[in-house]
């Protein structure tokens, strides 16, 4: 059921997370990720872009997105291997081990043409990251206008930043310090360009600045955490799409920021109730 007017596209990584304790492989990846949890969310429309490889594991995560129903008509296969990461759970925390640099995804960035831009500009925004080796097409997006939400993770340089920021409308990104640190790091990244940024704390919660004021959201605490896997994914796309959705009903821009950021943290808590990023698990053999 459609719930939120919002049309996204997330462009770049799909993986599968191999659960090396439980023998069990999951579908996710940053854009994948954003997909389903916005099918999840009740977008009017969703869409994954990018290369696969020819592999089993590529079949898999195909597989997930079409019982989704999740657009996939700008996706590629290509020969080789799919992206997978290993991982395990320690008290319901992920913790990520070994990784292939995304297979064959890593070897061959996606270079956009004319027709993919104009399918991209159907959409209310694209989400991409800096796992998903797209860094060389951002600069082209934002020249054919289009709104370009970015997650940096809590990795990302600072040259990265002064890099790559400038082309981003949203950004997202993961922080361990204190509220003074938080709020100067958002500051930072807002001068490079970006009209809205987003800081996310684990059980601290999000902080947030549009450049007039900061945002803060506690976490939403439950009792029965499963898996926190997803769960910075799941809180930014039910953001975006809240806060798309309050923008086009005409919500004043600082209550729209408000509103979204209450309903992604109740649902990026009912994401941590799930095993792997969304569920739709299924055993391997090494």
């Amino acid at each position: 059921m459609v719930k939120y007017n919002t049309k996204v596209l997330g462009f770049g990584d799909n993986v599968v997370d191999l659960y090396e304790h439980s023998h069990m492989m999951y579908p996710g990846g940053n854009c994948v990720n954003l997909c389903a949890y916005s099918k999840m969310f009740g977008v009017e429309r969703a869409a994954y872009m990018g290369y696969f490889g020819s592999d089993d594991i590529a079949e898999f995560v195909i597989s997930v997105l079409n019982e989704l129903g999740i657009e996939t008509v700008k996706c590629k296969q290509l020969v080789g291997e799919n992206g997978w990461s290993k991982c395990t759970l320690r008290d319901g925390d992920r913790i990520f081990g070994d990784y292939n640099e995304g297979g064959v995804r890593g070897k061959t960035p996606y270079i956009l043409d004319r027709f993919d831009l104009e399918y991209m500009k159907e959409f209310d925004f694209v989400h991409t990251g800096n796992y998903c080796y797209t860094e060389s097409q951002l600069k082209v997006m934002k020249e054919a206008g289009i709104k370009i939400s970015f997650d940096f993770s809590d990795d990302s340089s600072k040259e990265y930043y002064e890099k790559y920021a400038p082309y981003i409308t949203y950004a997202f990104c993961s922080f361990d310090g204190d509220d003074e640190a938080a709020k100067e790091h958002l500051k930072f990244i807002h001068s490079l360009g970006p009209v809205l940024v987003s800081l996310t704390r684990g059980s601290k919660g999000c902080i947030m600045y549009d450049g007039e004021q900061f945002y803060t959201q506690p976490a939403t605490l439950i009792d029965n955490v499963v898996d926190t896997m997803g769960a910075g994914d799941s809180f930014l796309t039910s953001f975006m799409d809240c806060y798309i959705d309050q923008l086009k009903r005409g919500t004043d821009r600082q209550e729209a920021i408000r509103t979204s950021l209450k309903e992604a943290s109740k649902f990026a808590a009912h994401v941590c109730t799930l095993n792997g990023a969304f569920g739709y698990g299924k055993p391997y053999e090494d």
